[in-house]
């Protein structure tokens, strides 16, 4: 894949495949989440960790570029509140 994107593709089986995936692998850091704050770590650097390692392997994977651009598009996500399960500030 050349570049890094949040479109499924256009393809409605191998789409519902990328979402399948996507939901199994959040159902898993979310558990490692539950996990590490048992085990006394405080949820803010378990974050800045996570967004870390997400981050080297978006880069490792699609390179650089690719990832530069798909950050860019996060503050735009953030403000519209894509990543908002609670409450809203």
């Amino acid at each position: 894949m050349s570049a890094l994107s949040d479109d499924l593709p256009l393809d409605p089986t191998l789409a519902e495949d990328v979402k399948d995936a996507r939901r199994v692998a959040y159902c898993y850091v979310e558990d490692a989440f539950i996990e590490a704050r048992q085990d006394g770590l405080d949820s803010d650097s378990l974050a800045h960790a996570a967004l870390f390692a997400a981050m080297r392997t978006l880069v490792e994977t699609y390179g650089e570029e690719a990832t530069a651009v798909f950050a860019e598009a996060l503050p735009e996500k953030i403000r519209c509140g894509n990543f908002t399960t609670g409450t809203r500030h």
